[in-house]
């Protein structure tokens, strides 16, 4: 079941004004926005830059999400001037307490092999908590989108009302990280006994498998080393679907780390014990 919003008491936006939440068509305008850079790119071959990040061996950035970014910054700072935001590709800007978390292209090696498993993540936070979410994958047409009191799918089927599977035994539960490399190299044996319990454990799904959770299809999606564009926007996603995110210690997923995203609270407890060695 959905849970009660935990949204702070402000108006939902029509207007400008920076003491506003902005709308689901606001929302949709920025991934138009950024479709329009990405989609004619998607299955091209692109000129390549790697940069560095921690935990990463090769990090692709292409003109596709660095011209997505652009367009959807542009949108926000003439629409919400006073609002900060904080992207992948470029600088952060402003501050306060209202901020856009925004990543253009999530799953960028999947986007550079042709496989749309995608997508345009925007997230909004007050007080540094994820309030509002959106997933656009722009290629099968689906829009995943979540205001914390519901989370719902848009797509040429109609609109879906999205809830978190009700999976509560590990033996029984479909897991899902992109890659089992990174588990190889970080001490302790969690993620091998947790992958050894569950029914099946998937890979490469990047923010569609998270997408899939809030949609009951997977019940665990285990990622280490995520930043904060990579999850703020999903959190809502997942949450208003009745799931559960953290970090490995517990504590809440806004600023990335090791990130656990569980159907419900039982299976989530019942993972992180693993993961944790406990």
């Amino acid at each position: 079941m959905a849970r009660q919003s935990s949204l702070p008491k402000l108006r939902v936006a029509s207007q400008r004004d920076g003491d506003l939440l902005p709308t689901f068509e606001f929302f949709r305008k920025l991934t138009d926005a950024a479709a329009a850079e990405v989609m004619p790119r998607f299955r091209k071959r692109l000129a390549v830059e790697a940069e560095v990040k921690p935990g990463l061996q090769y990090d692709p950035v292409t003109e596709a999400d660095r011209n997505a970014e652009r367009a959807i910054c542009d949108i926000i700072s003439a629409e919400y001037p006073m609002h900060a935001i904080l992207g992948e590709e470029l600088s952060p800007s402003g501050s306060g307490p209202l901020k856009w978390v925004i990543d253009p292209i999530n799953g960028m090696k999947p986007y550079l092999c042709g496989l749309p498993v995608w997508g345009t993540l925007i997230g909004f936070t007050v007080d540094g908590r994820s309030v509002m979410g959106m997933m656009n994958q722009p290629h099968t047409g689906e829009c995943f989108w979540s205001d914390g009191t519901k989370s719902i799918c848009h797509s040429a089927h109609g609109e879906t009302v999205l809830r978190a599977s009700g999976t509560q035994r590990l033996s029984d539960a479909i897991c899902h990280t992109n890659s089992p490399e990174p588990f190889a190299r970080r001490p302790g044996r969690g993620y091998a006994r947790l992958a050894s319990s569950v029914k099946f454990t998937r890979y490469g799904g990047e923010c569609y498998a998270f997408a899939m959770l809030a949609a009951g299809q997977i019940d665990l999606c285990v990622e280490l080393a995520l930043t904060a564009y990579d999850i703020v926007a999903l959190i809502p996603l997942i949450e208003a679907a009745g799931g559960v995110v953290s970090r490995f210690d517990g504590g809440r997923p806004e600023r990335g780390g090791n990130v656990l995203a569980s159907a419900n609270a039982v299976l989530h407890e019942a993972a992180l014990r693993m993961l944790n060695d406990i």
